[in-house]
């Protein structure tokens, strides 16, 4: 979890919105593209490509909570859409890290 959390040769956090230092650039086109009510109108799958997912700007939406693939073995993390296997946001990469703070949290709970 401190791993995860940003205690790291990179000091940073994989857990979006934790901590100073987190992804910027997640590959999940909820946090990519304006929200509708910002832009007035639907955007496409063409267009959420072509115009949002490429760009080079922060993503306009923050995934808090949101836990992203991670570096490589090397500790290598490069914060671009184009890069899924690190910087994509899954159910699969999220629910271990909800179970163990969960555990966590239980024990810190827990009489001594």
């Amino acid at each position: 979890a401190d791993y995860i959390l940003g205690k790291n040769p990179r000091s940073m956090s994989y857990f979006v919105g934790y901590g100073n230092n987190f992804p910027t650039h997640v590959h999940h086109r909820g946090a990519s593209i304006t929200s509708m009510a910002e832009l007035a109108s639907p955007v496409g799958c063409t267009e959420g490509f072509e115009e949002w997912f490429n760009r080079a700007g922060n993503d306009p939406n923050v995934l808090v909570g949101a836990l992203v693939g991670g570096p490589d073995k090397n500790d290598n993390y490069v914060d671009q859409r184009w890069e899924y296997d690190q910087s994509e946001a899954t159910t699969y990469n999220t629910a271990p890290l909800v179970g163990l703070f969960a555990k966590l949290y239980g024990a810190v709970q827990q009489p001594a």
